[in-house]
């Protein structure tokens, strides 16, 4: 059914074609009670005066007179309403949207007041669909579409869109553009289970007028925040920027096209040690706090701009940094006369802050009085830019043991005395910081501060005392180097004619002589001490290296079982981690060998209760290498191999004194102070670096770099694969064995009349080698200097089949007699026997120079051995 209202009636539904089957079933049940009664008068109007169908016709009679007054007196109603479904009818029905409710068809079921007067339609009969409205407008047409398909997806949504007149042209919006809010909503139908769609429609353009108007006027306020006349930004918790205005940004040369908020902080702006100001500026926690700053800001090409600024930060309710307000009021020069001093405090203030050097001025008891940005930022960690602000006092930043020496300063400025002596002293709290303190007399004071009695200048010297101390140290260990390579030089030599005679008399004694036991203790002692000598030689970095490329992986494989051997028993167990993919290096295999067992066992007996030694390695690039902070430690590929111990660790103050040679904390004749020293220089010697780190009780770190080695590509020619593959097909047939000499191994070492030249001055280790080669069938001539070889080498014209020289000799050392030979002599064979290595002296020779070496002490079979492969091969 459709109802249609009266313009009064503005509250009620325009359309509602829902229908009342309720209602039409109590009108038929009222009609039939009726008709039962008539029928039944009809019928038995003949026997009314039975009393049976009187009794029939009586009840129906009193029946009906019931439902007729029961519906009089309101107990049943004719027509009834359900109160339920009035009440949601009355509240769509006064909603401001319009409302339109449509099946699935797109067929009107209901229409409130609001919709007909949004749309112009005063009765039923003029309502048309939201279809019928809105397709004729391409812009609300597409949002009709998108939501009607949305709704047949089970998709509520809504569209805003704008028609360059209103809907209903009759309505009293106007007739200008207008806004529109579409919404689609999905509402249960009856019967058949489906679904009502409901649609909404609001006039939004008030709505979109007010937001106009408002973002208008805060266009306007971005406008004049951007051009006013002082510079402004503000900044997040950690500095970020998030805002920069364009005065400030022309200012400093920032381009805003390609500003991002968060791109730039405060310390990108500030120049100097500003940031120590900005810094210094803390609020009461869920207080704020506001300074007036004099700094420089830097511009984008480097230039300073000198500013005032007003700085305002927040603190978080816990107490942490929050955001921050900044205002810039640039300092222009040229500003009017009467402002003069205004300028010169400014000025004043500027160069005070940007010093590099921290400044505080005191009174006679040393209260602070002001102090500049670098002093806050050097001493930020001791006292406060609220305790500056209240006099504290100024011997808080220095060490208690030298705050007599300050105050004695301190008096000595008051008496106007000049040339007041430094004070150094350390950081209150931590040890590995200093700071030098000069302490100048104030001449004038000013009308600012008459009680002004001294300015106090404080410079961080943490780094020069650094250098200083590894000066002295390096100084001390190349002295102390030098000394112990001069004498391992003179116990080589006394140790090489021991060997040398030991050996002489071994060859001729019996096993079963009573002396042969003696002879064998001599020569086994004498090779301790050569252990020694090359500890000494490695310290002072000269004892002979043959380095090549290792793979510290296999080295430290190969190791692992002997290092097992010499901690067990111990309750010590070994760790190791290696690393994957690790990157050749070159050293000395058994030097560096020798490093890691030091390590080793240094790491076993600083464990006396046990635990672990954990050998791990792994490839470290420049930039980690630069992370580690190593002072002298480059930022080049390193391969790292570190020995770390769970022991009691190394106190501070011997940590400087662990690589000195003979220094040594365990029990006397438990240690010779060689280990580390000799560990220290044959990492040296092989280009690499050695750092300890140590906690007492803790244990302690060897982190040992070697630089990467990264092979030269040779370019090998046609013609020499050929000669390598002949000479491989060719091999010359084995040596048949000496019976003359059991010692041999199985090669011939006789003289086989060769004519041997020997150089050495020291007269014991001449007159053995002279011995010890004769008895080999070699004919030696002997000389004890370089000069004397010469004119021995003229009287023999030549004939001489290989010169074995010392290195170190008077009037003429090996290398030189070496080059002079070569002048007569080019393809002489020569062997150098030295106890220093090899490249501390062939740096000095040719490049093109042959020649053999042989490190000192070295016994007969090494001499004979030596001499013989140099004799029989083509250098």
């Amino acid at each position: 059914m459709t109802r249609e209202l009266n313009d009064r009636d503005g509250d009620s539904p325009l359309v509602d074609r829902r229908g009342g089957i309720g209602a039409a079933l109590r009108i038929l049940l009222l009609a039939l009670v009726l008709l039962a009664a008539a029928a039944a008068f009809v019928v038995f109007r003949d026997q009314l005066d039975n009393q049976v169908v009187l009794g029939v016709l009586g009840i129906l009679a009193m029946m009906g007179i019931f439902f007729i007054v029961s519906a009089v007196i309101g107990f049943v109603e004719v027509m009834p309403q359900p109160h339920g479904d009035g009440l949601a009818r009355h509240f769509l029905a006064s909603q401001p949207e319009g409302t339109l409710i449509t099946d699935a068809e797109g067929r009107i079921v209901f229409a409130n007041a609001a919709y007909g007067a949004m749309t112009g339609a005063k009765k039923a009969t003029e309502v048309q669909t939201l279809e019928a409205l809105l397709s004729r407008y391409r812009e609300s047409s597409e949002a009709l579409y998108r939501l009607t398909n949305g709704l047949r997806e089970g998709r509520e949504s809504y569209e805003e869109f704008r028609l360059l007149k209103p809907i209903g042209s009759l309505t009293a919006n106007g007739s200008g553009a207008h806004w529109y809010r579409l919404k689609a909503r999905l509402l249960p139908g009856e019967g058949r289970g489906r679904s009502l769609h409901v649609w909404q429609i609001s006039d939004i353009t008030s709505e979109r007028d007010d937001q106009e108007r408002f973002f208008k006027e805060l266009q306007h306020a971005i406008d004049y925040l951007d051009h006013a006349p002082a510079g402004f930004f503000s900044a997040g918790r950690k500095g970020e920027i998030y805002y920069l205005n364009a005065t400030l940004a022309e200012w400093l040369g920032v381009d805003l096209t390609q500003f991002s908020p968060g791109s730039m902080s405060i310390s990108d702006l500030v120049a100097g040690e500003g940031m120590a100001l900005i810094n210094s500026v803390q609020a009461e926690p869920g207080q704020a706090r506001t300074e007036t700053l004099d700094l420089d800001l830097r511009r984008v090409n480097g230039q300073s701009l000198p500013v005032r600024l007003v700085h305002r930060v927040r603190a978080a309710r816990d107490g942490a940094p929050g955001e921050s307000r900044s205002i810039v009021l640039a300092r222009q020069q040229g500003e009017g006369s009467d402002q003069s001093d205004s300028v010169a405090s400014m000025r004043f203030t500027r160069f005070f802050n940007n010093t590099p050097m921290a400044i505080a001025s005191v009174d006679g008891e040393g209260r602070i009085l002001r102090t500049n940005a670098p002093f806050m930022k050097l001493f930020a960690d001791i006292i406060s830019r609220d305790e500056i602000e209240r006099h504290g006092r100024i011997e808080v930043v220095l060490h208690e043991s030298e705050r007599e020496a300050f105050q004695a300063a301190l008096a000595a400025a008051m008496d106007r005395q000049v040339d007041i002596t430094p004070i150094d002293s350390r950081h209150p709290t931590n040890d590995t910081r200093h700071f030098r303190f000069y302490v100048n007399a104030v001449i004038d004071q000013s009308d600012e501060a008459p009680e002004e009695a001294a300015i106090v200048y404080a410079v961080d010297v943490t780094d020069q005392k650094a250098l200083e101390a590894q000066m002295a140290q390096t100084q001390k260990m190349n002295a102390v180097g030098t000394l112990a390579g001069g004498i391992a030089h003179d116990f080589n030599n006394v140790l090489t004619a021991i060997l040398l005679s030991s050996d002489h008399l071994l060859l001729q004694a019996r096993p079963s002589d009573a002396s042969f036991a003696d002879l064998m203790e001599i020569k086994r002692n004498a090779n301790r001490a050569a252990v020694l000598v090359r500890q000494l030689l490695a310290f002072s970095r000269k004892q002979t290296m043959r380095p090549s490329v290792l793979n510290l992986t296999d080295v430290i494989g190969d190791l692992r079982m002997l290092v097992d051997r010499l901690i067990s028993g111990s309750n010590v167990k070994l760790k190791v981690e290696y690393g994957r993919d690790l990157w050749p290096v070159k050293t000395d295999l058994s030097q560096f060998e020798q490093v890691l067992i030091n390590l080793c066992v240094n790491a076993r007996d600083a464990m006396p209760q046990g635990g672990t030694i954990t050998v791990s390695t792994r490839n470290v690039s420049g930039d980690e290498a630069a992370d580690f902070g190593y002072r002298g430690l480059p930022a080049e590929e390193m391969v790292l191999v570190e020995v770390a111990d769970t022991g009691t660790g190394i106190a501070p103050e011997i940590m400087d004194k662990i690589f000195e040679p003979f220094f040594t904390t365990k029990e006397v004749g438990k240690g010779t102070g060689l280990g580390l020293a000799m560990v220290y220089g044959i990492v040296k010697q092989s280009g690499g670096y050695i750092y300890p780190e140590s906690e007492v009780g803790k244990g302690t770190a060897f982190r040992i770099f070697l630089p990467r080695h990264i092979p030269e590509v040779a370019v090998v020619s046609e013609e020499a694969k050929a000669a390598a593959v002949a000479a491989s097909g060719n091999l010359p047939p084995a040596t048949p064995s000496n019976a003359a000499d059991p010692s041999a191994d199985g090669k011939d070492l006789t003289g086989k009349s060769a004519v041997v030249l020997l150089v050495e001055d020291e007269e014991a280790v001449r007159r053995g080698g002279k011995r010890m080669l004769e008895t080999r069938g070699y004919t030696v001539h002997e000389a004890g200097s370089g000069v004397e070889a010469l004119d021995i080498m003229d009287e023999l014209n030549g004939e001489v089949d290989i010169v074995v020289s010392d290195v170190v000799m008077p009037e003429m050392d090996g290398p030189t007699l070496l080059t002079e030979l070569r002048k007569k002599y080019p393809d002489l064979k020569f062997i150098f026997v030295s106890g220093y290595a090899e490249d501390a002296f062939a740096r000095n020779l040719p490049a093109d120079a042959k020649f053999g070496f042989l490190p000192k002490p070295f016994s007969l079979k090494q001499l004979a051995v030596a001499v013989r492969e140099m004799l029989d091969g083509d250098g």
